[in-house]
């Protein structure tokens, strides 16, 4: 059985960081708010929802995708970043339908359990 990528109605991007690696994090930020049309989303200095790092992100439509994610494939720094459809299936977004670049960090499925 396959899906129609109709579900997806748009995409995020979470670009993971340690306080020692803020700076990039904050050059990666910049190039993406300089060159897309993207909405940056708050600095999550502490954990939030199912994300196991500190992180923000960064919320794109689908005729994005194919711009920002090379981008990120080549600019990213080194820094782990989670990009993910939305599907209004929360779990499998941030599970089986992730896309990783770099390090593939663990997922806290629990708060998803909670609104889904």
């Amino acid at each position: 059985m396959t899906e129609e990528t109709s579900v997806i109605t748009s995409y995020h991007a979470h670009v993971y960081y340690h306080p020692e690696t803020r700076v990039a994090a904050e050059q990666v930020r910049q190039g993406l708010g300089d060159r897309f049309e993207v909405q940056l989303g708050r600095w999550h200095d502490r954990l939030v929802g199912p994300h196991t790092r500190s992180m923000y992100q960064v919320a794109f439509a689908n005729d994005q995708f194919d711009r920002i994610v090379p981008w990120l494939l080549l600019n990213r720094q080194g820094l782990a970043v989670l990009v993910h459809p939305n599907t209004g299936n929360a779990i499998a977004d941030h599970t089986d339908r992730a896309l990783w670049l770099g390090e593939k960090l663990e997922v806290n499925l629990e708060p998803l359990r909670q609104i889904g």
